[in-house]
């Protein structure tokens, strides 16, 4: 991030930051998976829905799309995402894309980041501020930490993009809590709600804006011998980790069958912020609204529409 960029940014306006239209384009972690919100469209809320959440906060006219869908290899995003987060005209875009690549069609990074590097610079071209995301260290995860040295390299690629087009950095090899087992998935290739938690305060930090997440603690793991360790690996493996690999090396669905779950920028709905919901709704059914409390929205937090 530039000095320029600071600058700007703490004299913008009472809400903290510039920012009026933010874009997320990306995968499955972008999406989402993970995150379970039946409450929030697409049944998923994730980092990005998190950070809306906040960047909304005193800012009447914000809106938001996440254009992102699982499965998808970073050409797949560029073709089919970039055109459309640029007819949206946002002034925030993030875009975390080619860990499948790398993870599942052992891509090149040094490829993957020529790609990359042209999609980053049409977006920062338009004047928007662009957030981009290093990959976590999975040094100590069986089988991943084969690939720890690919994503390493393509990590130091997305250092010196972001540094040519000024693009904000959200290094999440660096970030700690990562770290720990409870911030992921039992499946171990995605966020758990506690990781997309960390990573949008992560992202928030990272842009300088004022918050009201707090670090949550999780709670530590039952000590248990290398063996039971081992047969844990194991059943990992063979439950989440060989059916993942069968269903990338297939072919993946055609566009038409998958659709991203905010294709349009439009209003967030949290905390403090009733709706309107969309008809059938989940936070407009009988039951819920009988027990929201004003002005809260049905859901309070994490209630997306």
């Amino acid at each position: 991030m530039t000095i320029e960029k600071q600058d700007v940014r703490a004299g913008a306006d009472t809400a903290g930051h510039p920012w009026h239209r933010f874009v997320a384009l990306g995968d499955s972690y972008t999406e989402g998976v993970g995150d379970p919100e039946p409450r929030s469209l697409g049944g998923l809320r994730g980092w990005a829905d998190r950070v809306a959440e906040e960047l909304t906060a005193g800012q009447a006219d914000f809106a938001y799309a996440n254009l992102a869908i699982r499965g998808l290899l970073l050409r797949q995003i560029l073709d089919g995402q970039l055109a459309a987060a640029l007819a949206l005209k946002p002034d925030l875009v993030a875009i975390a894309a080619g860990g499948n690549d790398i993870i599942f069609r052992h891509g090149d990074p040094d490829k993957l980041a020529e790609k990359l590097d042209q999609a980053i610079g049409t977006l920062a071209a338009t004047g928007a501020t662009v957030l981009l995301f290093a990959g976590p260290d999975w040094g100590n995860t069986p089988v991943f930490s084969t690939i720890r040295g690919r994503v390493a390299i393509y990590n130091e690629h997305l250092h010196s993009i972001g540094a040519r087009y000024h693009a904000v950095m959200v290094d999440l090899w660096c970030l700690p809590e990562l770290q720990h087992a409870l911030m992921w998935d039992p499946d171990r290739l995605h966020l758990s709600p506690l990781g997309h938690h960390a990573v949008a305060m992560a992202t928030l930090n990272a842009l300088g804006v004022p918050h009201t997440l707090k670090p949550l603690q999780p709670r530590p793991l039952p000590a248990h011998g290398w063996t039971q360790a081992r047969a844990e690996d194991l059943v990992w493996v063979r439950q989440y980790f060989v059916p993942w690999v069968l269903k990338q090396l297939r072919p993946h669905p055609a566009a038409a069958s998958l659709a991203a779950k905010r294709p349009q920028a439009g209003p967030v709905f949290g905390l403090g912020l009733p709706g309107p919901y969309p008809a059938g709704h989940l936070a407009v059914a009988p039951a819920t609204v009988k027990t929201a409390t004003p002005g809260t929205g049905a859901g309070g937090r994490g209630a997306v529409a």
